[in-house]
């Protein structure tokens, strides 16, 4: 369903030095970091279940070629990375031995220690103990109320380990913490890991400098974080396909009914808003023509399939239906780039799953060149088995959504 006029894109002027800010700073390449102390944020910050296993590695893998780097530049390397919310204090089941344990499964002709804590005297006397082509992985970050305040004094107990900082933590860029940020103050030689300057071409290059036409594919739920991204990529995509629970608004906003489907009344006006200026700029925004729904999430069944237009008061839409999956597909067969952020519906349940699991199979096929963005996302290709088909997926959700809001990265800006 075209919601916004059909007519050529009128691109705005934008201010694209928010986004184009890394390549100003340097990469790991540039550095002479022959036989130094090399300090390196990375983002471990990997989901665990109950029994204490790691159940996605990815943002430990996606590091290893930083590393690998660094160790066969004869470096002494200085792990660090916070690991879930511990609010400032030790959390026992937070603390990093899992991850210096799957960090020797890559690693296993390698010595890697690991502390029991990020900051101290017996902390920096490992530090200063590690020998060249060893690694030292320091214990949560966030297990110090300091890190999350980006205080000075304890950033610099940080930057004293090494003599080379490098942020390879794209999926923190966005928050300005004492490991991300205030140590960069520290530090005289600084730069980009090749995963944070990977995640930032591939994303920067899709928003700024694509190759058109550019289709945006906008999904998920919580429409506060999104809606600040559609509204910066209107007069950057030729189009945006909206689905997932962001849908419900906007159909909200045209006046149809929606039944018990997720929605957020306080941004009604917005998209409407949103909705007029995409249609001055000529880019198109496209909604479901129809939904999965059902009337009982907890029992799922009966399931059926409705027009967007004749969705009745109980029922819940949970993903979109056959006709949106071939109108979508459509106008991603004429696209040569594509931006995902946010799933169509509820893929985790079997049941919901079609209509993200057929765009993405979509895109693979046609190999039409795709950045994936956001945890939802990235798992949803997880699930599917198609991460390793698509042309990238990104470790971190909220720093790539800051960068399709047109923000600047802290941790960029700080280096």
């Amino acid at each position: 369903m075209l919601i916004t006029e059909d007519k050529p894109l009128k691109a705005e002027q934008r201010d694209m030095s928010n986004i184009l800010k890394f390549k100003e700073k340097n990469e790991i390449t540039d550095l002479n970091v022959r036989n130094k102390r090399v300090l390196v944020r990375v983002d471990f910050n990997v989901p665990m279940d109950q029994g204490g296993n790691i159940t996605d590695d990815r943002r430990i893998r996606y590091t290893l070629p930083t590393i690998y780097y660094l160790l066969n530049e004869n470096c002494k390397i200085i792990l660090m990375s916070h690991w879930g919310r511990p609010k400032g204090k030790v959390v026992e089941s937070l603390r990093m031995d899992a991850i210096a344990r799957k960090l020797r499964e890559y690693l296993p002709l390698y010595r890697i220690y690991k502390a029991d804590d990020c900051i101290g005297n017996e902390v920096k006397a490992m530090t200063n103990k590690v020998n060249q082509q060893q690694i030292l992985l320091l214990e949560n970050t966030r297990f110090h109320p300091e890190e999350k305040k980006n205080d000075d004094a304890f950033a610099e107990q940080l930057a004293n380990y090494a003599d080379v900082y490098i942020n390879d933590a794209f999926a923190t860029a966005h928050r300005e913490h004492a490991s991300t940020c205030a140590v960069a103050k520290y530090v005289e030689e600084k730069a980009i890991g090749f995963l944070m300057a990977k995640e930032l071409k591939f994303l920067s290059h899709t928003i700024a400098e694509p190759d058109r036409p550019m289709t945006a594919i906008i999904g998920g739920v919580k429409i506060e974080d999104k809606l600040p991204a559609i509204a910066n990529l209107i007069g950057l995509a030729d189009n945006i396909l909206i689905g997932g629970g962001l849908a419900f608004t906007y159909l909200l906003a045209q006046g149809y009914e929606i039944g018990m489907s997720v929605k957020d009344l306080t941004f009604v006006d917005k998209v409407k808003d949103l909705v007029e200026k995409a249609s001055s700029v000529g880019t198109k925004i496209y909604l479901p023509e129809d939904f999965i729904v059902t009337e009982d999430l907890r029992r799922i069944v009966p399931i059926d399939i409705v027009s967007s237009k004749e969705m009745t008061s109980s029922q819940i839409g949970s993903d979109i239906g056959p006709r949106t999956i071939k109108e979508f597909t459509k106008v991603l067969a004429d696209s040569k780039e594509a931006l995902w952020t946010g799933p169509m519906g509820m893929f985790e349940i079997d049941e919901f799953e079609k209509g993200t699991k057929e765009l993405a199979q979509f895109l693979v096929e046609r190999n039409i060149t795709t950045f994936v963005g956001g945890g939802d996302s990235a798992a949803a290709f997880e699930k599917f088995d198609f991460e390793k088909d698509i042309s990238f997926v990104s470790t971190g959700g909220g720093a790539s959504l800051a960068v399709m809001k047109g923000e600047l990265l802290p941790a960029i800006d700080y280096l």
